[in-house]
């Protein structure tokens, strides 16, 4: 019986808190309260398919954390696709890609030409001149393209001009700037013949393939539209 006593006096014994240690744990649970806990932020959730999760109908962590660190995930996401398409366009052989077929070698080799002039204010025409229903891009293309361009590509653009438009052009034109690009809505223009291009480009800047101008003439006649010009006072 002693000995059972003598046992249980051990295993009751511990050590003593001294002050010291009391205050330590105090102060140092107080210093947690104040600051931020791990793996509450939204950039610790680290996201291991980001594409994978958006395939399956889920959203990334980051997307339901607050406007401003979604908005600077997203637009560092973008840069970064950008970047890699940039370094690709630059690398690859390209010479190959004939008609611009809608493929990813159509989109390197638009940014591989616009890249270098897109720094500054830039002007685009798009002959859609005899174009068959075989090359026509897709809704979900143009957008593909318009979403992974950077932002220069819109902010410099000046105007774009789309030379001998069909019916199907210009739905496609009012839909897409409608509702996917309003911002560069005001930008766009249809015109029906090369010769209205003359009030904002001078003749001598423009390098059009004969076959433009042939059918042009074809269906517009020769000097069918005589610019604007301001009438003296």
């Amino acid at each position: 019986m002693e000995a059972e006593r003598k046992r249980e006096a051990e295993i009751s014994i511990g050590l003593p808190e001294t002050e010291t240690d009391v205050e330590d744990t105090a102060d140092l649970a107080a210093q947690l309260h104040t600051t931020v806990t791990v793996g509450e932020h939204a950039f610790s959730h680290m996201e291991d398919d980001i594409d994978k999760q958006r395939l399956l109908g889920g959203q990334p962590s980051y997307t339901t954390a607050d406007p401003e660190t979604a908005s600077m995930t997203n637009d560092l996401q973008h840069k970064q696709r950008y970047e890699r398409l940039l370094r690709r366009a630059k690398n690859e052989d390209l010479r190959e890609v004939s008609g611009m077929a809608v493929s990813t070698s159509a989109l390197l080799y638009l940014i591989s030409l616009l890249d270098p002039l897109v720094k500054g204010d830039y002007v685009i025409i798009y002959f859609h001149t005899i174009t068959t229903t075989e090359n026509h891009p897709s809704l979900s293309w143009i957008r593909h393209v318009y979403d992974m361009l950077e932002y220069k590509y819109k902010k410099n653009l000046k105007a774009f001009y789309i030379v001998h438009p069909t019916l199907w052009t210009k739905i496609m034109t009012w839909w897409f700037t409608t509702f996917m690009a309003p911002q560069i809505k005001h930008k766009v223009h249809s015109v029906p013949g090369v010769e209205y291009l003359y009030d904002v480009i001078d003749p001598d800047q423009l390098e059009i393939p004969a076959y433009i101008t042939e059918h042009d003439m074809t269906i517009n006649g020769l000097r069918y539209y005589r610019p604007v010009t301001s009438s003296s006072s």
